[in-house]
């Protein structure tokens, strides 16, 4: 096996790989490694100053939680609520606080959906009383309800209060929410410590062999509009394409029995997650001869999901589908050989050799896993180095637990200059998969179902754990839904000001994380007083925001600022140079661009005429006359009389062009002809 080309200590130029994008809108998250960050790590295990012990936690391989279950890696799930195959096991075991927790997270998504403020205040109930019984999970719930105000005075110091004693419990949502907090107060040593074990917990939620596939929040609005796109592909077994590959899969074609398979034990496509009928779409496809759906066999036998945990059998199936060139499967295998599952016991020499057939092949989880093994100096020389390069090459092919390792590298300093801050971004970039991402399919099952408030309640819980999608949708949710979005405060159902100021403070959250759509709408929520006092000043410093992430928007409206002085010094020449860079980065804003500068023009050449007082005046003629034509023209029935008028018009119109062409026409017939009409030339 031959290591990378690519070294870590003599890197002459930036090395940059992108991670998977955040979102459709907000700028994706590139990282950036200089001659700087890379730092003379020791060699091996014989420099003197190695510390054997100080990398006793990277051992991926030693007693980790990979083959837990994600009820187990996220205790107090809402999965029992939303998905029926794992309700039997959880919610019902008899345990009086975790009956009063799940009865109370049942009642307030009962309430959420039908507006019953009544069942809200019963449900609130029910979780303190399971958080008086010391439940964590009802303590997590309990600091989400105070940080929303609902049926309670808002307080963000009980709500960070219930969170610290729900994550010291074990709570990873809670963790989650106490992470985002400490990091939006760029306190990285202690958001670092919290996103550190979160990115843990979800790296052993990935696959061993291939993998996951990343299901990242779907954005339910692109700008303004509804992202009907992206919403029609998510409509699960109500879309079009699944029932055509599901009647595809019925007669026979293995490629679509797999498909679904994939579907539904990923949760994929608008699809709930079904772990015992992507058991048997595989099953099926494999009788008709389909390899890959032998890998994700190893992998069910594996985790025990959805039938009982047989490394044997997943062994067996992982050796299947490796015989089949299905070389990620020869992941899983090293895995087992290296934990000693399903084997006589562990063989790292055997591991080691099916990780790098793995990587001969182009499989960049077995780059990983070689990492993994130089790293901890498991069958092999500890050699940091070239665990760095394998990490960087496996990074570089977007492989999620490179991320989580580069991560550790720059917050520990060994291989990597230590760098608290990016390892904070890198580990919560892993930690948003964890299982308790199954909330943003939740959320989105709901939306699509006509639930609105349901669906803004889990954007919310989300919201408050750091995802930026869900940040966005809930605030989304709220400008166009107002009273349908079944926002709830303190006493009842949100005022008008209340959703204004919970969307705002939604917005300004996203556009903290680079959505530049979020800091577009916070800028004019300053400028016009939309929820909020009108600031001018802080208007121009949201469009600044979103203009450092090219919004063309952003460049129109701080030139059209410039041009009139507010919030920004008057300036003609800034202003046309905002107009110009509004129009390089967008095409589509010449006509308005065009009239701005015309407006420029008249300014500066016109300057105490009545034009300029006339360009100014307009802004406030404007709402006058969209609301004449709103409310006059467009009435139905004033709109139906002068839609006739309008024809009759032309019909009068079109007769009378018609008379005046047969007039013309006949006096040409009556004209005799003159001597030129022949061709006769007419005489000097």
């Amino acid at each position: 096996m031959r290591p990378p080309s690519l070294t870590c200590k003599s890197l002459l130029c930036l090395l940059l790989f992108s991670l998977y994008p955040l979102s459709l809108t907000a700028r994706p998250f590139v990282l950036v490694l200089s001659q700087d960050d890379l730092k003379d790590a020791p060699a091996s295990a014989d420099d003197p100053t190695a510390d054997p012990d100080a990398t006793a936690e990277w051992d991926e391989f030693g007693d980790s939680d990979s083959h837990k279950s994600e009820e187990e890696l996220d205790p107090g799930s809402w999965r029992p609520i939303f998905e029926s195959d794992s309700a039997a096991t959880s919610a019902e075991s008899g345990n009086e606080s975790e009956a009063l927790y799940y009865s109370g997270v049942r009642n307030i998504m009962s309430a959420v959906s039908s507006g019953d403020v009544r069942l809200m205040e019963e449900a609130s109930g029910e979780i303190e009383a399971a958080v008086k019984l010391g439940y964590p999970a009802a303590q997590s719930v309990l600091g989400f309800l105070f940080g929303m105000g609902l049926m309670r005075e808002r307080s963000k110091a009980k709500a960070f209060l219930y969170h610290h004693f729900a994550a010291e419990a074990g709570n990873m949502q809670s963790k989650m929410a106490l992470a985002y907090i400490y990091r939006r107060q760029d306190m990285y040593d202690k958001a670092v410590k919290l996103y550190a074990e979160l990115a843990e917990v979800a790296v052993n939620s990935f696959l061993i062999s291939k993998d996951s596939p990343v299901i990242e929040p779907v954005r339910l609005h692109n700008g303004a509009e509804e992202n009907k796109e992206a919403l029609r592909k998510s409509r699960g077994e109500e879309d079009e394409d699944f029932q055509i590959l599901e009647y595809q899969a019925q007669k026979g074609n293995a490629g679509a029995m797999y498909k679904i398979g994939l579907f539904y034990y990923f949760g994929l496509r608008g699809l709930r997650r079904d772990h015992s009928k992507a058991l048997s779409w595989f099953l099926k496809a494999v009788d008709k001869g389909e390899p890959r759906s032998m890998e994700l066999l190893g992998e069910i036998y594996a985790r025990g999901a959805g039938v009982e945990r047989n490394y044997t059998k997943a062994l067996e199936w992982l050796t299947l589908a490796s015989k089949q060139q299905l070389y990620s499967a020869y992941n899983g295998m090293g895995y087992l050989y290296v934990k000693g599952y399903g084997v006589e016991k562990k063989n790292y020499t055997k591991a080691k050799e099916y990780f790098e057939k793995a990587a001969d092949n182009e499989e960049v989880g077995g780059h990983y896993n070689l990492g993994v093994m130089y790293l901890k100096g498991i069958g092999v020389k500890r050699d940091v180095k070239l665990a760095c390069k394998y990490f960087i090459v496996a990074a570089n092919n977007g492989q999620p637990k490179a991320f989580y390792q580069l991560a550790k590298m720059f917050h520990t300093g060994v291989g990597l200059k230590k760098n608290i801050p990016m390892a904070t971004a890198l580990y919560k970039l892993v930690a948003e998969r964890g299982p308790w991402n199954s909330l943003s399919r939740w959320a989105l099952e709901a939306y699509l179902k006509g639930d609105v408030g349901k669906a803004f309640m889990l954007y919310s819980r989300m919201a408050e754990m750091g995802y930026e999608v869900a940040q966005s949708n809930a605030a989304w949710i709220l400008d166009k839904y107002g009273e349908s979005s079944m926002c709830m405060g303190e006493s009842g159902f949100c005022t008008d000001a209340e959703r204004h100021q919970r969307a705002h403070s939604l917005w300004w959250q996203a556009s903290e994380q680079g959505n530049e759509h979020a800091a577009l709408l916070i800028g004019d929520a300053y400028y016009y007083g939309r929820g909020t006092s009108r600031d001018y000043e802080r208007a121009a410093e949201a469009y600044m925001h979103a203009k450092s992430q090219s919004n063309a928007q952003a460049m129109f409206n701080l030139g059209y600022m410039h041009e009139h002085g507010q919030g920004l010094p008057f300036d003609l020449h800034l202003a046309k140079r905002y107009y110009d860079e509004a129009l390089e980065h967008d095409p589509a804003a010449k006509l308005p661009v065009t009239l701005a500068l015309a407006s420029l023009w008249v300014r500066k050449n016109y300057a105490d005429s009545f034009l300029v007082d006339m360009i100014d005046s307009l802004p406030e003629f404007y709402p006058k006359l969209e609301a004449w034509v709103e409310d006059v023209l467009l009435e139905e029935g004033n709109a139906t009389i002068l839609t006739l008028f309008a024809c009759l018009l032309t019909v009068l119109y079109l007769r009378e062009r018609q008379r005046r062409n047969a007039a013309v026409a006949a006096g040409d017939l009556a004209q005799p002809p003159q001597p030129n009409d022949h061709g006769v030339p007419v005489p000097n």
